[in-house]
């Protein structure tokens, strides 16, 4: 590589992209300069021209507010009058100030200006204040004589000529400018065209030359590889005379020219040596041929080949110029492993390579002398990491690397070419062998055939067995598919089965939860109308409509829970608020029965863990319901204890466990009836049933609710001395730990058929000073069942609030065009005639409604289904069915 200045492709190309960059940031320049004036030009015209005409037209409209004002005093006398005469009477000559000094460098428009002023001094002097003076002095026939002739009237003609004549003049000195500027905006695109051919020529020259500098030395050194790689001399070299990257591409090139050319020499004497091997079949010639050609590739003057001999030693088989007589006798034939740099090769397994030998070391003779070797090389000759063989040689020079890697890959095919004679040798001695056992193989034989003709009779019978099988394979397939068929046919009859009860249950809660609602508010009897006994009465009927809403639910319940679709909500349970939920729950029902209800919580329980709340809280009211209900006397209890795992013949729980034991010293259970108390409909004992009442629902399904939150229920009773049920369930405080805890599939199962009809009319949770707020509101009900409808009108009307109702859309907009008195509407989705989308749709468009707040009802499946989303921009909010009084409290609390 030269030592002179190095301008390589880079520098070239950088070079070239500076002079475009210079080029464009001239023309950016020249041309942002030009624009620039342009720019100038066109803000005094826009500034200029417009404030002119804008000054004119002011002048002239404070002449006519001073001729307006004198003329409507001198009329009517009113003073009111001279407030725009004398306002007008100052504006002028600041308006008239502001023109002067804008058109200064005009002189004819200056001179028309100073024509247009002496006009208005003399309007003002000689028929404006004249004629105001003599109405203020009271002398109205002389005012209006004044009035009459109007002396200033020529005055105010010639002013109107003169301002025509001003902005004409404007008008033109405009076009002139405007003319001017086109003319600018043409010479500034022919400029633009000019710059950008310059730069255009002056980047396609320095590409052309840019390119050229890099193209041309490529192509040469791309000519010559390609002549090469056709099957060119390998002793071509590329010449290159640039100092950039392409010189040292070509220097490159060319020393991986030599290095390819080294290479193939080495290869084509590994191909001869490996042929040569081949013709040999003994080991002491495959020796000589190897030792011969190695010393006549690398001029070797010395020479040895040493074989081993079944690992105990090493054996000379063949040399090239192997010294002899005196005073050589010393010079070994053999070597044991580790005895000498022989033997150390063989056992260290590495080539060993000494440079500057010492004196007398060995001597290599000729006809004309001897002379001693600078260099002495020891390389084993290995096959599968196998010491087969070590070579030595000597040498005037010392090695070079490629002739060393020649030498590793001769030896390999020397290890290879060894080991195939060996194998050959071994090889015709085992044939020698085969021959003799063929014979003792050929009686075994004709034994084999009287055996093998035993196991065809036995092959005949496997064959007949196998096809039997495979019978019994068809049937049991068919029996498969059958089975199949009939599980389907289960499935489909389950399916059916659910649904006849959701819509049983949602027939019989329909009429029920009205029932429910007007028994309540004749029980509460406000109007005072009814007889304590009549409202004794609807007291006993809403309860006997609880008791059998009770049972729908449990009736619900196992149906989900046999069908194996009860839905489990994994969240943070807070066992601190047991002991406080089951008094309210329960305290009252043991007060009544003279029971002591006690709760005991474990002093090692973690204050949270990760269950279903709801399904947790289901089953321990179902077992303490049970204990109060079958307890005439003494106490039940309620401890919760921490174990550390159970075992049972019915189930295990391993890792922390917490158990909920409920005892009472109730009736107790017969051992005969333990058992059957879990299955639906099991009442115990017949007597005990008919005293204490029930459905025989509540155990079932709270030992398949134990089921899924990974748990169980065990009972212990003794007949008149009470029973303890216990519940088991894992105790997680990990999330992530619940997901083995559920073997049964959970599928989600909804209600909204049978919950669309029932409301919750408690208005409990807020303050008097909130409902107050709501007094004297007025609310529209938009629902086609009048349940709802009476349900809301009750609660609201309770509250002082108005309510209007209707059963359909058309009927909403017509009670919103007649009441201008409206609030806010309660809106249902599915009605006949016109749905909640369609009117809601309609009080959005009608301008006086846009903003009238409106409310969703909707039902859990609609709001599942994602459609509230589509609704955000048009309803206010929404409430789920079945509608809560409270929810429906706070959205309009919401709204004030």
């Amino acid at each position: 590589m030269s030592n002179n200045l190095k301008f390589n492709i880079r520098s070239k190309i950088v070079i070239g992209y500076l002079l475009i960059l210079l080029c464009l940031g001239a023309f950016l320049w020249i041309v942002s300069e030009r624009i620039s004036s342009l720019q100038r030009e066109a803000d005094f015209i826009e500034k200029h021209d417009i404030e002119v005409h804008n000054l004119t037209h002011e002048i002239e409209k404070d002449l006519l507010e001073m001729e307006t004002g004198q003329r409507g005093y001198v009329i009517t006398g009113d003073d009111t009058y001279l407030e725009p005469f004398n306002q007008a009477l100052s504006s002028w000559q600041i308006h008239y100030n502001k023109l002067y000094q804008l058109i200064g460098n005009s002189t004819e428009q200056t001179n028309l200006l100073d024509n247009i002023k002496e006009n208005i001094q003399y309007w003002i002097a000689n028929a404006g204040q004249p004629a105001v003076q003599l109405k203020q002095l009271g002398q109205d026939d002389e005012a209006l004589h004044f009035f009459l002739n109007d002396p200033g009237q020529q005055a105010m003609n010639s002013i109107h000529q003169l301002f025509l004549t001003f902005r004409m003049t404007e008008r033109e000195l405009t076009s002139n400018r405007i003319e001017e500027m086109k003319s600018s905006n043409t010479q500034l695109l022919y400029t633009m065209y000019g710059l950008w051919a310059g730069a255009a020529i002056i980047t396609i020259c320095a590409a052309w030359i840019i390119s050229k500098s890099i193209v041309r030395p490529i192509t040469q050194v791309t000519a010559m590889i390609t002549d090469i790689t056709n099957g060119g001399n390998l002793g071509q070299r590329v010449q290159v005379h640039s100092n950039d990257e392409v010189r040292h591409l070509a220097d490159q090139t060319n020393e991986l020219l030599a290095q390819v050319s080294r290479q193939n020499w080495a290869k084509d004497h590994v191909t001869v040596m490996a042929t040569l091997l081949q013709s040999a079949d003994k080991v002491e010639t495959a020796s000589q041929f190897y030792i011969h050609k190695v010393a006549s590739i690398m001029k070797l003057p010395y020479g040895a080949f040493y074989i081993n001999r079944n690992g105990t030693e090493l054996v000379k088989s063949a040399a090239f110029a192997d010294p002899d007589g005196e005073p050589w006798n010393k010079v070994r034939d053999r070597f044991l492993p580790g005895e000498g740099l022989v033997g150390q090769c063989m056992l260290e397994k590495r080539m060993i390579l000494l440079d500057d030998l010492p004196p007398h070391y060995v001597r290599i003779e000729s006809g004309l002398g001897d002379a001693e070797p600078s260099t002495l090389l020891l390389a084993p000759v290995m096959f599968e990491s196998q010491v087969v063989g070590v070579v030595e040689l000597a040498k005037f020079s010392p090695f070079d690397a490629l002739e060393i890697q020649l030498l590793e890959q001769m030896n390999q095919q020397l290890g290879i070419a060894l080991n195939s004679i060996r194998n050959k040798i071994e090889i015709q001695q085992l044939y020698h062998e085969s021959q003799t056992l063929n014979e003792e193989l050929q009686s075994q034989t004709e034994e084999l055939q009287a055996q093998t003709e035993e196991l065809q009779t036995h092959s005949i019978e496997m064959q007949m067995l196998n096809e039997r099988l495979e019978t019994q394979n068809q049937a049991a397939l068919i029996a498969a598919q059958e089975l199949e068929k009939y599980a389907q046919e289960l499935e489909k009859s389950s399916k059916y089965k659910s649904q006849f009860l959701a819509n049983m249950s949602h027939e019989l809660r329909t009429p029920l939860n009205s029932m429910l609602i007007l028994s309540q508010i004749l029980a509460e009897n406000k109007q005072g109308s009814l007889t304590e006994e009549e409202q004794h009465y609807a007291s006993v009927i809403h309860n006997s409509g609880g008791e059998l809403l009770n049972l729908i639910n449990d009736i619900l319940d196992l149906s989900k829970v046999e069908a194996g679709k009860m839905q489990i909500e994994m969240d943070l349970v807070n066992l601190t608020e047991l002991p406080e939920l089951m008094q309210d729950y329960f305290a009252k029902s043991a007060e009544s029965k003279n029971l002591d209800f006690v709760i005991e919580m474990g002093s090692n329980l973690p204050d949270m863990m990760y269950s279903d709340g709801l399904r947790l809280h289901q089953i321990l009211r179902n077992l303490l319901s049970n204990a109060i209900k079958f307890t005439e006397s003494g106490s039940v209890t309620l401890r919760v204890m921490k174990l550390d795992s159970v075992a049972t013949h019915d189930f295990v729980i391993g890792g922390d466990v917490i158990a909920f034991s409920v005892e009472d010293t109730g009736i107790g259970i017969a051992a005969e009836h333990l058992s059957p108390i879990f299955e639906a409909f099991h009442q115990g004992e017949e007597a005990a049933a008919r005293k204490f009442g029930g459905t025989g629902l509540g155990l079932s399904i709270s030992l398949h609710l134990a089921k899924l939150l990974g748990g169980y229920i065990m009972v212990e009773s003794e007949e008149g001395k009470g029973s303890t049920f216990i519940f088991y369930m894992p105790l997680v405080t990990d999330l992530g730990a619940t997901d083995s805890l559920f073997m049964l599939s959970e599928v989600a199962i909804t209600r909204e058929k049978l919950d669309e009809t029932e409301a919750d009319f408690s208005m409990g949770g807020f303050e008097q000073e909130e409902l107050r707020l709501l007094e004297d509101m007025t609310i529209l009900v938009v629902d086609d069942d009048i349940r709802n409808v009476y349900g809301l009108m009750n609660g609201l009307e309770k509250l002082n609030l108005t309510v209007h109702t209707a059963r359909n859309g058309y009927e909403c907009l017509e009670l919103l065009e007649k009441l201008h008195s409206i609030d806010a509407v309660l809106l249902d989705m599915n009605m006949p005639e016109m749905d909640g989308c369609e009117t809601i749709k309609r009080i959005r468009e009608h301008p006086d409604w846009n903003r009238l707040p409106v409310m969703v009802m909707a039902s859990p499946a609609w709001i599942r289904q994602g459609q509230v989303q589509h609704m955000d921009d048009e309803a206010t909010g929404y409430v789920q069915k079945p509608v809560q009084i409270s929810e429906v409290i706070s959205k309009l609390l919401t709204l004030l």
